[in-house]
């Protein structure tokens, strides 16, 4: 059984352009990504799903340079993009993945994948719903390929389209979902970057640790030590699905 983590990027965010190719910590957050991923255990591949659009013709060449997988499809239909880009690539179970999650935790992503292998018929695993107990921006989401290709089936409104799972999780009676919770509550936390205030708050963080490898539990003992990180994006919200 073979288990892609499928990356969503692309160059046009509307809030953040480009954000992807930012350099952060040496690296475009894009590479802090990919590299963090390959720490995981359960993962076989690492995917980047782009579009077909024109200004992500420089991102699609940035994974040719690396030596990345890839796949280009829709930029408005992005569950149309997961679907093309498992078939592609063979995924048997499908780990999904933003790309703008520089400080996704592997340890994090192993827990949520191992829960959806830990019994048979669950459908989605998740650490975000239906509560949110980890800090926005390690957000990890773990489904089979029949699950997948089920959402693809049933979800047929644009904003069901453009945001993956978000039909399973608000049809939960269609599919068996299980989900983990942080041992404490660090939802006030945000780790996302879709701001400049967003991405200089994570590299706070980068220079923070320096070349020195850490997790989120790194990170969260770094706040004791640097209270005044909560208030450079506590401003910043969130884009409602």
């Amino acid at each position: 059984m073979k288990t892609v983590a499928i990356i969503q990027a692309r160059l046009g965010s509307t809030r953040l352009r480009g954000k992807v190719l930012r350099p952060l910590g040496g690296r475009t957050m894009l590479e802090c990504v990919m590299q963090r991923l390959a720490d995981c255990q359960t993962i076989d591949q690492l995917v980047i799903a782009t579009t077909t659009q024109p200004a992500d013709r420089e991102l699609i060449e940035f994974c040719q340079r690396h030596q990345w997988a890839f796949h280009a499809g829709s930029e408005n239909d992005v569950l149309s993009r997961y679907v093309d880009a498992a078939e592609k690539y063979a995924a048997d179970r499908i780990v999904r993945i933003t790309s703008d999650c520089p400080l996704i935790d592997p340890k994090i992503v192993d827990q949520t994948v191992d829960l959806m292998n830990s019994a048979d018929g669950i459908d989605y695993a998740t650490n975000f719903h239906p509560l949110r107990t980890y800090p926005r921006g390690l957000d990890c989401e773990a489904l089979t390929r029949r699950t997948l290709d089920r959402i693809d089936r049933l979800a047929t409104t644009p904003r069901y389209r453009e945001h993956v799972t978000l039909y399973a999780y608000q049809n939960p009676t269609r599919f068996k979902i299980a989900s983990i919770n942080a041992s404490e509550d660090w939802s006030h936390l945000r780790w996302t970057v879709d701001t400049e205030d967003d991405l200089r708050l994570v590299s706070e963080i980068y220079r923070h640790f320096g070349d020195s490898p850490f997790d989120s539990k790194d990170i969260i003992k770094a706040y004791e030590t640097h209270p005044s990180w909560i208030d450079i994006n506590l401003h910043c919200l969130q884009k409602v699905a």
